[in-house]
């Protein structure tokens, strides 16, 4: 039974509705508790027409919420993305469902076990407003492909993407099969109270911590998908042109708000202004303007920008170099647009050393040795996404044994994430569990462990009294 919810909640509608929704899907679950591989690609199928079908509908959506939301971006990182890993999970499934024989001990034999992957039921996803069609549709695909029937709480600082993901959603499932659910944040605290048999949260840090205490009041299993400060390490040798242009891929994709988006460079010190000129020379290229540049996406709404521009009044106020990058030295007052900035002489008394950015500003941090840079990165808390570039892979190999992320990019960034065969999650503070690759359908799966016995039965020879000869015969050979 779905647990009572509060008496502020009591006379919400759209909770009322969330309720109902939960319940049905119960109901629904327990009359097919293990879909067969056919039906659950069957149900994949169903959303691929839902984004090829309405590329420009969701571009128009997100450029709406956005007030500027590169069109190609979405394109790429929203509706391509989660269509290869549609792909992926489609091909993959059938080997996924596979039960995974193990050995028996001899404390066993004869018998023989295995370990079957059972759906868990209803499957809760919280989804954030930086990327909602991918966060929102990827993790779906994947409980999908797992069995479950699912819930979807978008966020309520992208209503029309939210409300997009809805109608589509509705026509194509009905709502005890998958549900999209929009509403404020009232709507999303009681989402997380609600008994799943899995919630999936991709969101900040502070957040993830209210989520994980209102899923524990019903000993729901979470994975938290977080984010944190990801370090971007420069070796010392490294082409620093090309160091620019890869970090540019994960720096200036969605204006920085990204959970894996490079927050800091740790650079050689004596190799800081080379990275300047480059970091210049490369936003300058691929946004000679930015205002009314409909490449350069804004900030989400007036709240995060005024967070951003908050970060850098009080370096500013604390003593850092603020480095504004505005090629055609546009105003940006009357604008939701926060442009490319580089802080550097940070010290941890400044907010915007201590806070995940999540946005076009990027601290930049010299360092004498590699050994200072991996302590520098270990003296802070575990990060979602590290990246180190450097042809030399005894140094690669330093770096990935003595730091600790929730994902690498060895040369590049953000990639990683596009790998559908890998995990992705993170660690302590950057979240916990992972999706992705068969680690996801493992997460939305109860890896239930099977021991069968056949006829014989080889245990009566160890039942009381115990002292007989064929205990210590046992113990001679198997304590040992």
């Amino acid at each position: 039974m779905v647990a009572e919810v509060k008496d502020l909640h009591r006379n919400n509608p759209d909770i009322a509705r969330l309720q109902s929704i939960f319940t049905a899907q119960k109901a629904a679950y327990r009359q097919n508790p293990y879909p067969s591989a056919e039906q659950r690609l069957e149900l994949i199928s169903r959303l691929k027409p839902l984004l090829v079908d309405h590329v420009d509908a969701w571009i128009d959506a997100l450029n709406n919420d956005f007030t500027t939301r590169a069109a190609d971006e979405t394109k790429l990182a929203e509706i391509m993305m989660t269509l290869e890993g549609l792909k992926y999970t489609t091909k993959k499934l059938r080997k996924w469902m596979k039960p995974s024989k193990r050995h028996v001990s001899a404390m066993n034999w004869p018998g023989k076990t295995w370990v079957e992957y059972q759906p868990l039921g209803v499957v809760g996803i919280i989804v954030p407003w930086n990327y909602p069609v991918q966060l929102a549709v990827v993790p779906l695909i994947t409980a999908l492909a797992a069995g479950n029937r699912v819930m979807i709480k978008m966020s309520e600082a992208t209503p029309r993407t939210g409300a997009l993901l809805e109608k589509l959603i509705t026509n194509i499932f009905p709502q005890e099969q998958v549900a999209v659910i929009n509403g404020e944040v009232d709507v999303a605290q009681a989402f997380s109270e609600l008994p799943f048999d899995h919630l999936l949260f991709t969101g900040s840090t502070t957040i993830g911590k209210h989520i994980m205490r209102a899923a524990s009041a019903n000993l729901t299993p979470v994975t938290l998908e977080l984010g944190g400060k990801s370090p971007c390490i420069i070796g010392q040798d490294f082409p620093m042109k090309d160091a620019a242009e890869r970090i540019a891929f994960g720096k200036c994709l969605n204006s920085g708000q990204t959970c894996v988006a490079p927050d800091y460079i740790l650079c050689p010190e004596n190799r800081v202004q080379e990275f300047v000129d480059a970091w210049k020379a490369q936003v300058t290229q691929s946004y000679p303007t930015m205002v009314n540049n409909p490449d350069f996406t804004a900030i989400v709404n007036p709240r995060q920008q005024k967070r951003l521009l908050g970060y850098l009044d009080d370096a500013k106020a604390k003593g850092a170099d603020v480095i504004e990058i505005n090629p055609a030295n546009e105003d940006f007052s009357g604008s939701q647009k926060v442009p490319h900035t580089l802080v550097l002489n940070v010290n941890d008394d400044m907010d915007i050393a201590q806070d995940e950015i999540f946005g076009p500003l990027m601290i930049v941090v010299p360092y004498k040795t590699l050994d200072e840079a991996i302590e520098y990165v270990n003296d802070r808390p575990r990060p979602l996404a590290l990246y180190y570039f450097d042809w030399n892979q005894d140094n690669c190999n330093r770096v990935l044994k003595n730091t600790h992320s929730g994902g690498v990019c060895l040369n590049d960034t953000i990639s990683h994430v596009g790998v559908d065969d890998i995990p992705f999650g993170g660690i302590g503070p950057s979240g916990m569990g992972a999706y992705h690759g068969p680690e996801g359908f493992q997460t939305f799966s109860q890896a239930k462990g099977i021991y069968k016995k056949g006829k014989m039965n080889a245990t009566k020879y160890i039942l009381p009294p115990y002292g007989r000869s064929i205990h210590k015969l046992i113990y001679k050979f198997l304590l040992k």
